[in-house]
């Protein structure tokens, strides 16, 4: 799904933020909302993560445009203790608030060791890595999940689905180096892609069943510890109903390093791992280096900085359809 696009266009990073916030702007996003919105955006498209960079601008203002997310949240602590705090996220989509979450859960990292933030009542909060990056730059592991209400009760579908392909919350884990870019798990939770669904995957549910229990167990306390942390069943059917796609929670944990070890020695032992993969095991078929998750993501990061990201197919799509609706110019030249 993230490989880099066999046919594209080049577009430079300064003409995606400024169509992103113009998009959003128009359809009531306050313009510092939309500054952070089009920056988290345009990273992932930096960092080659196709399916959450500015693709996705389409789809988001869809849901503004038609009432089904606020534009426009305030958010507002709910539960709040030393080391934890509760946000409810007023309707909107999941981005602003999480990085305010993240802020306040490195805050009180810095105080007392460790920090945990939830928000509650959110749309789509993107790649979990976000909010683990910042944890990363701040001196902290971070660990983030997104879960939504009532994931697991699949009561409305007939037949009953498979459980091997019980839901794919994002995760991840973030961990920063000295020299090297860490080790960053920022994945989803079930063993395939979403599109790898039909009868040749179904068939290898009894060849690897392990692999597929493990997939469950990791979805189940994903969207437990996203959501079901986060308080999402704890909102009125009222607020539900006034934003019904602001389903969704999300939790960020920052761990302070320091707090526990000393920390240039772990981000060495972090580096030292990173590069005994690298010069002593064998890679993926197909592949020419062993790699640990997170170096793909930062070679592409300065790579497409420098030389502009690869727009395929799917991007320009729905970044014409965007443009065409709410009359903006495309950032790239025709």
């Amino acid at each position: 799904m993230n490989q880099p696009p066999e046919a594209s266009v080049n577009v430079l990073e300064e003409r995606l933020l400024a169509f992103a916030s113009v998009c959003f702007e128009k359809v009531g996003v306050p313009p510092e909302h939309a500054v952070i919105l089009s920056r988290l955006l345009v990273d992932s498209d930096l960092r080659g993560v196709r399916s959450h960079g500015t693709r996705q601008v389409n789809g988001y203002c869809a849901q503004f445009d038609g009432g089904i997310l606020n534009p426009h949240p305030r958010a507002r602590i709910v539960r709040e203790t030393p080391a934890v705090v509760a946000i409810d996220g007023d309707g909107g989509l999941g981005y602003v608030p999480m990085v305010r979450a993240t802020e306040m859960a490195i805050a009180r990292a810095g105080e007392v060791g460790l920090g945990m933030a939830t928000v509650r009542g959110i749309g789509h909060y993107g790649s979990a890595g976000h909010y683990c990056r910042m944890c990363m730059e701040a001196g902290c592991i971070g660990f983030s999940v997104q879960g939504s209400v009532g994931h697991g009760n699949a009561a409305s579908h007939d037949p009953k689905p498979q459980l091997a392909f019980f839901g794919n919350p994002p995760i991840c884990f973030a961990l920063p180096g000295k020299d090297s870019p860490g080790v960053v798990l920022d994945a989803a939770t079930c063993i395939l892609a979403d599109d790898q669904r039909g009868p040749e995957y179904e068939a290898l549910i009894a060849k690897i069943p392990a692999a597929f229990f493990k997939s469950v167990g990791y979805t189940a306390v994903a969207a437990l510890m996203g959501g079901g942390l986060a308080g999402v069943m704890e909102r009125s059917d009222q607020a539900r109903q006034e934003w019904p796609r602001a389903r969704g929670g999300g939790t960020i944990l920052a761990i302070r390093i320091d707090a526990a070890v000393d920390e240039d020695s772990f981000r060495e032992e972090v580096d030292r791992m990173v590069r005994d993969v690298a010069t002593t095991f064998e890679p993926f078929p197909g592949l020419d280096r062993a790699l640990l998750p997170g170096t793909i993501e930062a070679e592409r990061f300065d790579q497409y900085r420098r030389e502009g990201i690869p727009f395929g197919e799917v991007e320009q799509e729905q970044v014409r359809e965007v443009c065409k609706r709410l009359e903006v110019s495309l950032p790239w030249d025709e």
